[in-house]
């Protein structure tokens, strides 16, 4: 923009304003500060430092609160694990199926598997909180949450 006339029909900040002229080029992603070395920090510290939002205090040497953390993670950042189950073998709780919080219907997590898992499917067996009866069968549609168990059936 060379030249422009500017009017504000609002109490707008210079942060708001260049929002709107860098609306294409600009996105907001979630983050989690972390701050290592509690360890070195009294009390009166470090109850000053969990009042700072977005923020998790650890310390990775000592591994205190790495617990804290990683539920932080999971419910800020809005992730969703699934876990398969393939026909006759219990369920794999190593390696669970990472998703979006927006993007977890069944057809995504067979597209994050393999795609030819779409053309191919029949159903899904699902258990968790997703589902009404354990085990319930579904549609590509069905829309998975944290910690679901699935088997996906196919033609």
């Amino acid at each position: 923009m060379n030249s422009c006339e500017v009017q504000f029909r609002c109490d707008a900040t210079v942060d708001d304003f260049i929002d709107v002229i860098e609306a294409q080029n600009r996105k907001y992603i979630p983050a989690i500060y972390v701050l290592n070395k509690i360890d070195s920090f009294s009390i009166e510290e470090l109850d000053l430092l969990y009042r700072i939002p977005n923020a998790v205090p650890i310390s990775s040497g000592k591994e205190w609160n790495l617990d804290e953390l990683l539920e932080v993670m999971w419910d800020r950042l809005n992730l969703v694990r699934v876990y398969t189950k393939p026909r006759g073998r219990l369920p794999d709780f190593d390696e669970p199926v990472v998703l979006k919080g927006n993007k977890c219907t069944v057809e995504d997590f067979c597209g994050k598997i393999h795609k030819s898992l779409i053309d191919d499917f029949k159903s899904a067996l699902v258990y968790g909180l997703s589902v009404k009866h354990q085990p319930q069968y579904v549609a590509l549609s069905h829309k998975l949450q944290d910690e679901d168990v699935i088997t996906i059936l196919k033609k």
